[in-house]
């Protein structure tokens, strides 16, 4: 693994002496601080012979690994070396009172500007697994992102067979043009955005593509092994099967919480997610090379990027100077683009492990219920200009409950919070249920035009919630990858059609719920969920397609302090970004 970078003699040696102290007495260590520094700067990457001066952090694609343990304090010294405003994402990470450290820009933060830096300082409280981290402003993900790899506490093991090597698997999309110019001209005519032209396996689009054989990634086994593959969705808008060939894969952890382990041939995984899986090898060397596939699952109307990205899983050979070159390829089978049968079959094999050391803590009250329509719809054409959008003169747009969410420009909403200076920034009377409703699922109504606003909505603190998602057929149903900043959150329910809340809630599963951060909204159905509303600070709410949240499918919570000293938000930092 990457190890991080010291930025200073000084810390240096705290680690060092931490690492010396764990070596002597490890039962006394509790944690550490990690210190990092990430640069972001400009690298040039050629892919699809089309050579691009990307954005990058230290001049790597995808980019560093931040590995830590449970339990550890983070420090990232972010420095922008660009011309674009920047801010960082630490993806699932619970941020306990420290939300200044989130990242999504004009949320909870103005963006980096250029030859600024800024410092994320947070610690890792109760997660253990695979998250990632990524910009969080635009569309600059597409090409700044990496893992985040948290180890359990020293003397702690993992609640499955200890692999033989861990390895990170990152999936990206690929644009042979800047992504910014892509969402700014969708933005500008209202349209839908030209799509990328190749998915990626650790930043290589694989064989299958034209000018590509070479940029293949190729994961090296040994017979009879269990190998750790820690996957992650990076890719900006579509969610993604997964499969190798001949391998079954056991599911053993989601959004950095353990599950009850399953097998299963073919993954799906969506932008924002991650899955943790035992890749068990062959006892045996077998005559042959496997083909790994990642291609999209696609239920809209629109056009999408329909292309398969692969990688080689080669056993390593048992004699020297023996060739690969004369064994059979095979190559797995994936569902269809639109299979949501299979889809729902799959998510529904999610189970927390609920054992007596990882218990599952659903909320069994609720004191606040909220339902929120999730989907598609339009905005106005400006004056005397021409829009592309679905219907004359109009622009795509997004929404929850109707609302276009839209990010102030000159100050972050929770600056705006903290300050006590919300009036002109945000209004606190975001919608509980639709203003209108409608057979959501079924013919939709002819008046499809959103509300643009900035309302949030305010949650006491220790709030047990329960939010039900339920996707519109306006413009097409299709499935949204909802994540929720700050918390994690258990899906009790989820189902096809119209949510019905005198029979459904009856079917809820309030035992072991998968845990998660990031949740699939079923094409043409709904999804329920829970969470205690324990960490105070704003948080962003949106869908991870990011077209999706360009044309305002986003919200935010306004989560009150508590009255102990360790539930309330902590004061921003003296190097907080201005805008």
């Amino acid at each position: 693994m990457d190890s991080p970078h010291f930025p200073s003699f000084a810390s240096l040696r705290v680690l060092l002496f931490g690492f010396c102290v764990i070596t002597l007495f490890p039962e006394f260590v509790v944690s550490i601080t990690r210190h990092y520094t990430f640069n972001v700067e400009y690298l040039n990457v050629t892919r699809l012979c089309h050579t691009r001066n990307i954005l990058s952090v230290n001049g790597k694609f995808p980019g560093p690994r931040l590995v830590a343990r449970e339990g550890d304090r983070v420090v990232v010294k972010v420095v922008n070396h660009v011309s674009n405003n920047v801010s960082i994402h630490w993806h699932g990470i619970r941020q306990i009172t420290t939300g200044w450290a989130d990242g999504p820009a004009y949320v909870t933060q103005c963006p980096i500007q250029t030859n600024q830096s800024y410092t994320y300082n947070f610690t890792i409280v109760g997660q253990r697994g695979t998250l990632l981290w990524h910009a969080h402003i635009s569309w600059l993900r597409a090409t700044i992102y990496g893992p985040i790899i948290i180890l359990p506490k020293h003397n702690e093991s993992f609640p499955f067979e200890k692999p033989h090597k861990e390895i990170p698997i990152l999936f990206g999309e690929w644009f042979n043009v800047d992504p910014e110019a892509v969402i700014s001209q969708a933005l500008q005519t209202g349209g839908g955005p030209n799509v990328s032209d190749a998915y990626t396996i650790n930043g290589l689009p694989g064989p299958l593509y034209n000018c590509s054989s070479k940029d293949t990634y190729t994961l090296k086994v040994k017979p009879g092994k269990t190998y750790l593959l820690r996957l992650i969705n990076a890719a900006l808008n579509e969610e993604l099967f997964f499969s190798i060939a001949n391998h079954t894969l056991t599911v053993v952890e989601a959004d950095a919480r353990y599950t009850k382990p399953f097998d299963t041939d073919t993954l799906l995984i969506a932008p924002g997610q991650t899955t943790n899986v035992l890749l068990k090898t062959k006892p045996y060397f077998p005559n042959a090379t496997f083909q790994m596939s990642a291609r999209p699952y696609f239920t809209g109307r629109g056009t999408f990027d329909n292309s398969t990205t692969a990688g080689t899983l080669i056993y390593k050979q048992p004699l020297k100077n023996s060739s690969v070159k004369n064994l059979t390829l095979l190559k797995p089978t994936l569902p269809p683009i639109n299979a949501t049968s299979f889809v729902a079959n799959f998510t529904a094999k999610f189970r927390s492990l609920a054992s007596a050391k990882f218990p599952a803590k659903v909320p069994q009250k609720v004191d606040r219920k909220f339902f929120f329509t999730v989907g598609l719809g339009t905005s106005p054409c400006p004056k005397n200009t021409t829009c592309q959008g679905p219907s004359n003169n109009t622009k795509f747009a997004a929404s929850v409950n109707n609302i276009s969410f839209a990010l102030p420009s000159s100050v972050s909403i929770m600056q705006a919070y903290y300050s006590g200076q919300a009036n002109g920034v945000f209004k606190t009377d975001f919608p509980a249920t639709p203003l209108n409703p409608f057979n959501y699922t079924g013919t939709p109504p002819n008046n499809t035009m959103v509300t643009n606003d900035t309302k949030l909505v305010v949650l006491k603190f220790n709030t047990s919630v329960e939010v039900v998602l339920q996707d519109t057929s306006i413009l097409g149903a299709e499935s949204h990858p909802l994540h929720l900043h700050g918390y994690d959150f258990f899906i009790v329910g989820q189902g096809f059609g119209n949510y019905d809340p005198n029979n459904d809630p009856a079917k809820f599963n309030l035992i072991d719920p998968v845990e998660r951060n990031t949740v699939g909204v079923p094409a043409g159905g709904w999804i329920a969920f829970r969470f205690l509303a324990d960490n105070p600070g704003v948080w962003f709410m949106h869908c991870h397609l990011d077209l999706h949240t360009s044309w305002g499918l986003r919200m935010a919570w306004l989560v009150l302090d508590g009255p102990g000293p360790k539930q309330k938000l902590q004061p921003p930092p003296s190097d907080l970004p201005k805008c």
